[in-house]
Parts: C-alpha cells; sequence; structure tokens
C-alpha cells in the first residue's frame, strides 16, 4: 500500500484500526476493488429503497414530480438488470483499475485517515471539478447524431425513479464516469507533481469512497421523481435535486448539470424550465384562490 505518512498505530481510532484490519495479509488491489464494488451496490441499491417505498405510500404521492406518469414492475425489473449488467461488466472492472491507477500518483491508503476538514475541502473541489464536467459533455450528448446512438437510452424513462440514475449505454456511463473519478485523479497529480503540496494534503483513498457515496446519493435523489420539503434544493438554493433535473427527462432539453443549477442559469439553458416552474407556481395559486372563493 502507498503512503508517506507517517504514523503510530497505537493512535488509531476504531475505524481507521478496522480499515487496517481489513488489508493486513492480504492484496491491497483486491480488496479495495471488492470493498468499493460492494460499497456502491450496497448504497446505490439501498439509498433507492425509501423512495421505492413511497411509491406504494398514497401519503407521498403529492410530492412526486409528475403524479400522472406511472412506473410499472416491469420498468423496475428491466431497470434493474440493465443497471447490475452495467456494474458487473462494466463499471466492475473501472473500480478495480482505480486503485492501481491511483496509486501510481500516490494516492494514500493506510491509516490514519485524513482530517476531516481536508476531506471536505476535497470532496467540495470534487463536486465543482464533476458538475462542470457533467454539464458540457451532458450538453454534448444531446447533440442528435450522439443522442440517438447513446444517450437516447438513458432517456428512455422521461419519468424517472433512483435507480434509472445509471441506466444508460456504456459509452456514456465511461464519459460521464470521468467525471466521479478524474476529477479526484487530476487532484492528486495536481497536489504532488504541479504544487508540490505537503503529503497531507494528498488524495486519501477513504476520501475517494466518501466522495462516491455522496455522488451516489446525488444521482440517486436527483432521479428519484420526488420533491420533498426537506429536500436539499429548499435549504441550499443552488443545489439541483430532483426537482431541477426531472425537468431534464420530462422535456429532454436543458438543465444539463448534475449537482448544482448554476451552470443551466450562466449559459442560460434553464429557461425554459423556469418558465415551466413559474407557471406551474401561478396554476396552483390560481386553484387556491378559487377554493377560497367557494
Amino acid at each position: 500500500m502507498n503512503s508517506t505518512l507517517a504514523y503510530d498505530a497505537g493512535q488509531f481510532n476504531w475505524l481507521e484500526t478496522q480499515w487496517e484490519s481489513m488489508y493486513e495479509g492480504c492484496n491491497p488491489l483486491l480488496v479495495t476493488g471488492v470493498f468499493a464494488f460492494l460499497m456502491h451496490e450496497i448504497v446505490y441499491f439501498g439509498r433507492f429503497i425509501p423512495f421505492f417505498i413511497c411509491d406504494f405510500i398514497p401519503y407521498f404521492q403529492k410530492y412526486k414530480l409528475q403524479e400522472n406518469k406511472v412506473n410499472t414492475e416491469a420498468d423496475y425489473w428491466k431497470c434493474t438488470k440493465h443497471v447490475l449488467f452495467q456494474h458487473i461488466f462494466y463499471e466492475g472492472p473501472l473500480i478495480f483499475f482505480f486503485h492501481p491507477m491511483a496509486a501510481i500518483f500516490g494516492m494514500h491508503v493506510t491509516a490514519p485517515f485524513p482530517a476531516w476538514d481536508i476531506m471536505a475541502t476535497q470532496i467540495g473541489m470534487f463536486f465543482v471539478f464533476e458538475d462542470f464536467y457533467h454539464y458540457w459533455m451532458h450538453r454534448f450528448m444531446h447533440w442528435p447524431p450522439f443522442y440517438v446512438k447513446v444517450h437516447k437510452v438513458h432517456h428512455e424513462y422521461s419519468a424517472p425513479f433512483g435507480i434509472a440514475a445509471e441506466y444508460a449505454h456504456p459509452i456514456e456511463t465511461m464519459i460521464l464516469g470521468f467525471g466521479s473519478v478524474g476529477g479526484p485523479i487530476l487532484y492528486q497529480i495536481a497536489a504532488k507533481y504541479v504544487f508540490d503540496i505537503e503529503p497531507v494534503w494528498h488524495l486519501h483513498l477513504i476520501t475517494m469512497l466518501t466522495w462516491i457515496v455522496l455522488r451516489l446519493f446525488q444521482a440517486i435523489d436527483a432521479h428519484s421523481g420526488y420533491d420533498f420539503p426537506w429536500s436539499l434544493h429548499n435549504f441550499i438554493p443552488f443545489w439541483a435535486g430532483a426537482e431541477h433535473h426531472d425537468y431534464h427527462h420530462q422535456a429532454f432539453i436543458g438543465n444539463y448539470s448534475s449537482s448544482f443549477r448554476i451552470w443551466d442559469y450562466l449559459f442560460g439553458t434553464d429557461k425554459k424550465y423556469r418558465a415551466y416552474r413559474k407557471r406551474q407556481r401561478d396554476e396552483r395559486k390560481q386553484k387556491a384562490a378559487k377554493q377560497k372563493a367557494q
């Protein structure tokens, strides 16, 4: 395992001790690959479960963004089989390849873990990089020749549900996947070889895994089809979420960003979305006024 940090094993916390035990006497590339793949599957499908349950509870239907569109059991099964095939035969090998690739550039693997403020700063940078990259690549994917042959697969569900987040053509999976994996690798290259910053700021595997968990949460939420009062965009105005991305699936255009609303606003690709939401708000106000007058 690659690490240039000096440490005293007696100072490890419980989580760091378990981390070291997981790697002890084992091939680190195999351990990372298996652990990361299982983590990906558990988080990806596990995060979808609450939204799936909401589909069967009448109370939550008022929070559906497209109330008139109902996804069938056949939709869920088709999506699940496609996604599992993608995960095993396309994303799986890429996950196993990440460790040796990142280790070449000096990624840390062993304990101790980075301080929380360092991890938070790095993950914040990864979010910004991925969102900017995703915006332009996603916008390119709506170029008609590419859309018809590749991106159209992802748009099969005009009213998306959580696990449809990675329902896509393999080419799209690899192109957009670089936004999540390439950002951390480019960061590590810049940190070590370009700016030569101190080792504590180098990429650590635990930071990478934490980033992937958060990215999966973001992707599942954005495709959930639900906009709850507690959805993140209600507290962070520039966060995209399902309320923003669901319109992209509904209208097949605009709102190309993944996490933030900034790029769509700056480049004017959310104008139709904002006009649509305004009409919805006006219609709700008119309906409420009529009910009050009765």
